[in-house]
């Protein structure tokens, strides 16, 4: 890896998605390109891809992916005609499997930057005043030098959050990352959180043998999406045999001679739970703490977000954020579009980002996805909407399929029919919501997509049909 630069047209702090999307964009864009980033993998190697690859959302879809194949295996296949028998879990090859999929895709980015000319430092950064950055070595003995840049983008990521209450040890009580490194399946597994991750996390391991409990701490189940679709998606998680315990306040959690023993409390007063492994997904932080010197002066709001303006630039000139660093939804699509915005404004070229047209996607099964608005939302804010909803369970592919368990809801200003949210609980949700974002990008009306032609038969029918239902003309469900 590079080591001896002084000067660069552009630093990137941070090789996640929206750093190693922004060095490459910017290579293209003729920019002499240095990246800094300091992940190690398992062996302890420089690793490219930042936290998403190498700890989030590829690892856990790999071992989502797996565990939802060994489950159906053992359990969804007989109606379909198909006996097996003898299954066996084979847990550290699947965790082998998910690693291999991490390796591919770091070594892939290395060749990327390899192909684009991007010079790579393997070190710790920290922004100084003067559009200089020092890099401090995390191999090795201890070597500090500094390298200026006529543009800085800082792509640090984020962080889980740790809470007094429950103290990890990364062994027995353990955040997202080290939840998906589990040596054996835990016979009883809490989780404090059912958001996104929370639940994710839960699929994994329920499907795997654990008893998951999880522990929210708010009164209703997912109040970032829409009611419908949280209140159905609820439903699917209990009848698979999640716990889910909303209105829990963890009160203590620490590790005894054979279990966990963990307090909390609801409406009904204090409860314990014996537990075998429990994991903290209450959130991620972003990585602002060490990130600047404190001459540079760069900006924070109270919650340790880098303050941006719409093209990305922080309170200091040429100095820009992306990613989890700023606020927003911590996706990783979101901080790849904001990689490129930053890119394509450094090269003086027009580039915009809709913010409110980013889907969310949770990949349980049923998977959860949305874009837009919820009807909650615009019932507060006084608009007058149309809505149109079609279950999968009136969808030829859906039941071929057997995963006909869920809806798509289309919402559509009442005056104009224009398209305002669209939100899917059910299978493959995390594909059919790019129909949503396409037809929202180009301001569609919910006839747009009434009138566009579906293949038959295939999940996306359900999509064309709730558009239908907007006007009370679904085709293949009651009136």
């Amino acid at each position: 890896m590079a080591t001896n630069v002084n000067h660069s047209d552009v630093i990137v702090v941070g090789a996640g998605p929206a750093g190693y999307i922004a060095a490459i964009r910017c290579a293209q864009l003729g920019f002499d390109t240095v990246c800094i980033d300091n992940w190690k993998d398992k062996k302890g190697s420089a690793a490219l891809g930042g936290t998403c690859i190498n700890a989030g959302c590829i690892p856990s879809k790999a071992l989502l992916d797996s565990s939802d194949l060994y489950d159906t295996v053992k359990s969804g296949l007989a109606n379909k005609g198909i006996k097996v028998a003898g299954i066996e879990l084979d847990l550290p090859a699947m965790i082998s499997h998910k690693d291999q999929v991490i390796s591919r895709l770091t070594d892939k980015i290395a060749l990327l930057f390899k192909s684009n000319g991007i010079k790579t430092i393997h070190g710790s950064a920290k922004l100084l005043d003067g559009k200089r950055v020092e890099i401090k070595s995390v191999n090795g003995p201890e070597a500090t030098q500094t390298i200026s840049s006529d543009n800085i983008i800082l792509a640090a990521g984020s962080s889980p959050i740790n809470i007094s209450t429950a103290p990890t040890d990364g062994e027995f009580i353990v955040d997202s990352t080290d939840a998906l490194n589990f040596s054996s399946v835990p016979k009883t597994l809490g989780i404090i959180g059912a958001g996104i991750v929370g639940c994710e996390l839960g699929s994994i391991w329920r499907r795997l043998g654990s008893k998951v409990i999880l522990l929210e701490a708010q009164e209703e189940f997912l109040t970032i999406a829409d009611r419908d679709i949280a209140r159905e998606a609820c439903r699917q998680y209990q009848a698979q045999g999640l716990d889910i315990r909303l209105g829990c306040r963890v009160m203590s959690a620490k590790k005894t001679s054979k279990h966990i023993s963990l307090q909390y409390e609801d409406t009904d007063g204090n409860h314990r739970l014996q537990l075998d492994r429990l994991i903290v997904a209450v959130g991620r932080k972003p990585n602002s703490g060490n990130l600047f010197a404190p001459e540079a002066d760069l900006l924070l709001d109270e919650n340790g977000f880098v303050h941006i303006d719409e093209q990305g630039m922080t309170n200091l000139p040429g100095v820009y954020a992306i990613g989890d660093l700023c606020q927003g939804p911590m996706l990783a699509h979101k901080g790849i579009e904001e990689g490129m915005l930053v890119a394509e404004n450094i090269a003086g070229k027009e580039f915009k980002l809709d913010y409110r047209l980013i889907p969310s996607v949770i990949y349980t099964e049923p998977e959860i996805a949305w874009v837009g608005q919820t009807e909650q939302a615009l019932r507060a804010a006084g608009e007058d909407i149309n809505i149109g909803v079609f279950p999968f369970d009136a969808n030829s592919r859906a039941l071929v399929m057997d995963k006909h368990p869920g809806l798509v809801k289309i919402i559509a200003n009442a005056q104009t029919d224009r398209v305002l949210g669209v939100h899917i609980v059910g299978t493959r949700a995390s594909e059919l919501i790019a129909e949503a974002v396409l037809a929202m990008e180009f301001s569609a009306s919910s006839e747009d997509l009434a009138r566009t032609i579906h293949a038959h038969p295939t999940l996306a029918e359900s999509v064309h049909e709730a558009a239908l239902a907007v006007d009370h003309r679904a085709l293949h469900i009651p009136h």
